[in-house]
């Protein structure tokens, strides 16, 4: 990470399920993290995003990607100094295609800081937080302590704006402002790997 730019902070939104609230959601944390100002904001939307399940015949630490949208995806993760998944609990875990995004990859999560949105209905998304931090660990990233919490959050939806309550926006402030204490450190790591 330079000091001559923003940090790139890449924010995953992971849903892929018809009528999901995943993209509002999305779009919320998404606009916070653009008001923070501390990062370059980008978007990936697995709905959108053409990513099929493991279709590559080598082994994602070998980074020998054939496929177009194997090697859009590893791109766009490669540039990100941060990451933000926003998840939704599914039967008390996450969805596949978040695993799926994950296991695509190997080295273009190391020493990156990881944070995560989750929303549902009564848990607020708390299992599938859960259950995704492992995951994420397994492939080199730091997972924050702080993340954003969405309970009910199908109640929090007006049309296509989903309407935060203070404590959800302090939330996600809190941990921008963790990423982006926490992403220059971390940088260093990768520049020292590949020194």
């Amino acid at each position: 990470m330079s000091t001559h730019r923003a940090p790139v902070l890449q924010v995953v939104v992971t849903s892929t399920r018809p009528g999901r609230i995943g993209g509002v959601v999305g779009s919320w944390f998404t606009d916070v993290a653009r008001a923070h100002g501390g990062f370059d904001v980008r978007v990936s939307d697995l709905a959108t995003l053409p990513l099929p399940l493991l279709d590559e015949e080598a082994e994602p630490w070998e980074r020998r990607y054939t496929h177009a949208h194997t090697l859009a995806w590893s791109a766009a993760v490669e540039q990100a100094d941060a990451v933000v998944f926003v998840l939704p609990e599914y039967n008390s875990s996450f969805p596949a295609s978040a695993k799926n995004a994950v296991d695509c990859l190997f080295q273009e999560w190391h020493d990156k800081p990881a944070g995560i949105v989750c929303y549902g209905n009564t848990s607020g998304g708390l299992r599938a937080a859960l259950a995704f931090r492992p995951v994420l660990s397994t492939v080199g990233m730091t997972v924050l302590r702080q993340q954003v919490t969405l309970q009910h959050a199908g109640r929090l939806v007006d049309g296509d704006v989903l309407r935060a309550q203070d404590d959800h926006d302090a939330a996600a402030t809190g941990m921008l402002d963790e990423l982006a204490r926490v992403a220059p450190h971390l940088a260093a790591l990768r520049g020292a790997r590949t020194a």
